[in-house]
């Protein structure tokens, strides 16, 4: 399986969207939690040259948010890029 991020911050309602997706497909994932972490937060930056969360990233590929990943998954490729 492959290698699940997603960077998240504690009050955000797309994040726990994003989980609760990630959730109920089986998917496991390290969530990366920046609410009070800056400098994890300024690496989730440079990673997805995004400033909101969720941003997520499978096997080093950046997905985007909440609902770039549901798009992901109509589109059916999540599937594909989870068993990569």
């Amino acid at each position: 399986m492959s290698k699940v991020e997603i960077y998240t911050k504690s009050w955000c309602p797309f994040c726990a969207l994003a989980k609760d997706h990630l959730d109920r497909k089986g998917v496991g994932y390290e969530e990366i939690d920046v609410t009070t972490d800056s400098v994890r937060e300024l690496e989730m930056v440079d990673r997805s040259g995004r400033h909101t969360v969720p941003q997520i990233f499978i096997d080093g590929h950046h997905v985007g948010g909440s609902d770039d990943l549901v798009t992901v998954e109509r589109s059916g490729h999540l599937d594909e890029l989870l068993a990569d």
